[in-house]
Parts: structure tokens; C-alpha cells; sequence
């Protein structure tokens, strides 16, 4: 189940055929999901709710083909490894891990290893792979450290260029957004032939948020739909917050950005930029405790050097780049992707209930499109 099931379309911009960072030529998408065990945590054995996504590149060796990048940090209390080489040299060399916040450095070493053994030269070799996190610990063993580099290796066999699974998937398996239940959502725009024709894409781990911030197409949403008729994962609250553990909307989200447009690496950190603005529009603060991290690859230049130690004999390479004057439509793209991937997430998202019995909801359906419908924002053809 996607938004556009329900008949809430985000924007007008016009999505591409699969709504997804996959309509992005090349891109492919894998999961690997971890659910077992239920009752009370016990560190090493569970519950597990969790898991790793893998996004892939392009359709070349992605770790010997270098592709531009660039990041963006809205709220900086998350990791996403990797970035100081793409600030320093604006290129990103391989397929891009998520996961939950204390699997970041398995998820981390999985992606070396596996660029090692299919890249077999004496030892030549080197990655600096991007693996992000956002914290699952409200339903999941965190400590436990159930994911591994078997797992990274399952959800790169496991990318493909179709559809992309979201809700309860992969890294986003126990996340949680605006105090429903969170996980992976996708969406795409296709810019219009006066703004180049691109396409953009992205995927977002969506594990942040408050109840009463959520917005839907600027609908109040969360206001309506409270957790006093929704329970919140978080637990009751009291005048001093919540009766134990972290505060309501504690958690990050992690956006990645895909576009076959022909971007420098500075215009890449300009569009990772504006998935910053998409998050504002549901209603994310960016808050002290959230690491909204955003990451923007472009595959429009394929002729790049990579970065092992090969020798390249060329001494210039030739490069395209989007013209100023008409990158404003890759940014309206990019806000209206972000906005109804997180949208996706939530509608995608199945009700689960992790550790200790702790239940996250999922947004209901019919509530959610009951109140578009009061706003004047009800069903519509995409």
C-alpha cells in the first residue's frame, strides 16, 4: 500500500513510472530484513526487528566507477560514513548501507569486504564505502548486533532496478515516524523537458518525528489523528515528558537522492540540501536528538576516474553540468520526492510490536484520507 492507493498525490510534479529512486536508470534497491523473537529483551537473543538496505548506483562496477556526490546535514546526531572523501573529492565509489545506529560499522565492513573479494589485486585495493544509520532501538535488540556482513552480501544479491519494498523492510524494519510506525519509503519526479527532462529519485529511512508536527500536503494530520487515539510507541507522557526513555520523536532519517541528471558535486549538495525541505514539510524539525542526514548522487557523467590505484592516463576529464538558471526544477523535485517517500514509509508501514511488548501503530488508513477529505485534499488521480 502507497499514498497514491489512497489518492493522495504530494505536489504536482509527475512521479516516474515506478514512483521510486529505481525509475533513476541504473539505480537498484536490496534488502535483507531481521524479525524473530518477541517479549522481553534480552540482549543477544532479542526481539530483532531490524535489518540493512543497500541502494546501488548505477548499473556499472560501482566500486571502480566513481559517480558525483555530494552531502547535506540538517541535524548532525546520526553517522554516515564516507562523507569526508565525498566533501574532499565530490565522488562517491560503491553501493550505499543503511541500517540501524549499532550496525553501522558491520554494515560498514560488509560493503569492503564485499568489494574485496570481487576486486581480487594483491592487496591494491581500497574503499571508503557511505553506510548510514538511524536508532531502532525503541522495538529492536539493539545491542545485540544481530546484522552482519552475510547480511550486507544478501542485500546486494538481493538489488534490483523494479519496485521498492518499503514500510517494514531492511535498515527500516523497527524504525518509527511522527510516533507511527516508520521504515523505508521511496518516490520520484520526472522534471519537465523545460527544466532538462531528469529524472530524480529517492529513498528515505524515516525514524523521526512528533505526533502533533505530522503534516500531509500542509493537512494537520497528527493533530488530528492524536496519540490519544493512536498510542504512541513512546509510551503516556506526564508535564515532564515521557514516564521513562527517550522523549516522543526522538530518532533521525536518512534521505538518498539519485538523479541521471549531469550535476558537479556541488550542485549535488545543493539538491541533498533540499531534502531538507521536504522533511519540513511533514513536519521535521531536525531536533537535538535527530540525525537528519542527506546524501545526492548523479549519474549523469559515467566517464569518471575511480578511486583505487589504478592509473588513469588521462589527464582531463570531460564533464557536463546542469545549467544554473534551470536546476530550480531538480529542487521542486526533490522536496515533492522526499515529502511522499516519508509518506510512503508511513503508509507502507505495518502495525509491530518489538522488545517488552512496545507496539508501534500504523497510521490508519481510513483516518488518514478522512482527514484529507475534511481539508479539501481528498482522493485524486496521480
Amino acid at each position: 500500500m502507497r499514498a497514491r492507493d489512497l489518492g493522495i498525490v504530494i505536489g504536482r510534479g509527475r512521479s516516474g513510472p515506478l514512483n521510486a529512486i529505481t525509475d533513476v536508470r541504473g539505480v537498484r534497491v536490496g534488502h535483507t530484513t531481521l524479525i524473530r523473537g518477541d517479549g522481553p529483551l534480552v540482549v543477544g537473543r532479542g526481539p530483532v526487528r531490524t535489518g540493512v538496505t543497500l541502494v546501488v548506483p548505477h548499473d556499472g562496477d560501482v566500486f571502480t566507477e566513481t559517480v558525483y556526490a555530494g552531502s547535506h546535514r540538517l541535524n548532525g546526531n546520526g553517522e554516515m560514513t564516507g562523507l569526508e572523501w565525498i566533501r574532499e573529492a565530490g565522488g562517491l565509489s560503491g553501493p550505499i548501507g543503511i541500517t540501524n545506529t549499532h550496525s553501522v560499522g558491520i554494515v560498514h565492513d560488509g560493503i569492503i569486504r564485499n568489494a574485496v573479494r570481487t576486486h581480487p589485486n594483491g592487496g591494491s585495493f581500497w574503499s571508503l564505502p557511505v553506510a548510514a544509520e538511524t536508532w531502532d532501538g525503541l522495538l529492536n535488540d539493539t545491542d545485540g548486533f544481530h546484522v552482519t556482513m552475510d547480511h550486507v552480501d544478501e542485500a546486494l544479491a538481493a538489488a534490483h532496478d523494479g519496485p521498492v519494498a518499503e514500510g517494514n523492510v531492511g535498515g527500516g524494519t523497527g524504525m518509527v515516524c511522527h510516533e507511527f510506525k516508520g521504515g523505508i519509503g521511496s518516490a520520484s519526479r520526472v522534471v519537465p523537458p523545460a527544466f532538462g527532462g531528469w529524472t530524480v529519485g529517492v529513498l528515505v529511512q524515516a525514524n523521526y518525528g512528533r505526533r502533533e508536527l505530522l503534516r500531509v500536503e500542509g493537512v494537520p494530520v497528527g493533530e488530528a489523528i492524536p496519540v490519544t487515539e493512536v498510542p504512541s510507541p513512546y509510551g503516556p507522557e506526564d508535564e515532564e515528558g515521557p514516564i521513562e526513555g527517550p522523549p516522543p520523536g526522538s530518532g533521525s532519517i536518512i534521505v538518498i537522492v539519485a538523479t541521471d541528471a549531469p550535476l558537479l558535486p556541488h550542485q549535488c549538495e545543493r539538491l541533498a540540501q533540499r531534502a531538507g525541505l521536504g522533511v519540513a514539510r511533514m513536519g521535521g524539525t531536525g531536533g537535538n536528538s535527530s540525525g537528519d542526514l542527506f546524501l545526492c548522487f548523479a549519474t549523469g557523467n559515467r566517464n569518471l576516474p575511480g578511486i583505487t590505484f589504478a592509473r588513469d592516463p588521462r589527464y582531463v576529464v570531460d564533464v557536463r553540468a546542469v545549467n544554473d538558471h534551470v536546476i530550480n526544477g531538480l529542487f521542486d523535485a526533490v522536496i515533492e520526492a522526499t515529502e511522499e517517500a516519508i509518506l510512503n514509509a508511513l503508509v507502507a508501514a505495518e502495525t509491530m510490536t518489538g522488545r517488552d511488548g512496545i507496539t508501534a501503530y500504523a497510521i490508519p488508513h481510513d483516518r488518514l484520507t478522512e482527514v484529507m477529505e475534511r481539508y479539501g485534499r481528498g482522493p485524486r488521480r496521480s
